[in-house]
């Protein structure tokens, strides 16, 4: 598993799994703990998944050391605010029954995410958390944040996938010296995905799947990247995609699918950040 450092050293997996929308918890458990056994080391979730709880039971079960994983979770909108980031961040902490984070993002750029922020640097700065980063934030929101305050974010995740490149944005990220993680990484499946002849054709040169060659896509431009699946065979799969290397004609063919516009929504919208600020757990 390669690894990158984020700006303040710390050493992360470029690849992990993302658990969104596993809300069965057993279910939850039962996939975490199967990657950890097929190699994965870094785990995403976030407090709005409901499912911290049952991703630190497949932690403890695993028999794998705290150190050798890299565990992430978020707080979520209702959360926001100094103090209450720091109620959350624990609560959080006990649902995954563990005694630090290695990063900690805020989930969306909206409510008082200015308070949790300086609480995140503090909880940084306490050793409780070893990275603190961001997640959903439009490049006018990255740059504000870092103008008005002491610690540069390590990591924006946001959606990227081949219909949605942002790739004016991950340079702005390059530039500040924050990884780019992408979720929604096969756009959910939205539009075929998994039917695309470009990257389909691509795959058959390369004898992978489309997945593969999307993540490897990901990987070659310097996007880290948190794939869900609960089935082992998928997850092996997704694991697999460091001993190939795709060409610039095939970087290239991908880069022509970008329509630059979400396949889900647009955050900037107002009907949606008024949806999101509403959506409670």
């Amino acid at each position: 598993m390669q690894k990158i450092k984020l700006n303040n050293g710390v050493e992360m997996p470029l690849l992990g799994l993302g658990v969104f929308q596993i809300a069965d918890l057993d279910q939850c458990e039962q996939t975490v703990l199967t990657a950890i056994k097929s190699g994965y080391r870094l785990i995403d979730t976030a407090s709005f998944y409901l499912n911290e709880s049952a991703v630190g039971n497949a932690i403890k079960k695993s028999g794998v050391v705290r150190e050798e994983l890299f565990v992430t979770t978020k707080l979520w909108v209702q959360d926001s605010g100094y103090q209450k980031t720091k109620t959350a961040f624990e609560r959080s902490l006990k649902e995954l029954q563990l005694e630090y984070l290695d990063l900690y993002l805020i989930h969306q750029a909206l409510g008082d995410y200015y308070g949790s922020w300086r609480a995140m640097e503090d909880l940084y700065k306490d050793g409780k958390i070893r990275a603190i980063g961001i997640s959903n934030f439009f490049s006018d929101r990255v740059v504000d944040l870092i103008a008005h305050n002491e610690i540069v974010p390590a990591v924006n995740q946001i959606e990227i996938n081949p219909f949605y490149q942002r790739a004016d944005e991950h340079e702005l990220l390059k530039k500040n010296n924050i990884l780019t993680q992408s979720w929604a990484s096969f756009a959910e499946g939205k539009n075929d995905f998994f039917n695309n002849e470009v990257i389909s054709s691509i795959g058959r040169k390369h004898n992978r799947s489309v997945a593969q060659i999307t993540l490897r896509w990901l990987i070659q431009r310097g996007i880290a990247v948190i794939p869900k699946s609960v089935r082992k065979e998928r997850m092996l799969e997704n694991y697999s995609v460091w001993d190939f290397e795709l060409s610039k004609d095939d970087m290239d063919a991908i880069a022509t699918l970008d329509t630059g516009n979400s396949v889900f929504f647009d955050h900037r919208d107002p009907e949606t950040a008024e949806w999101l600020t509403k959506l409670t757990f």
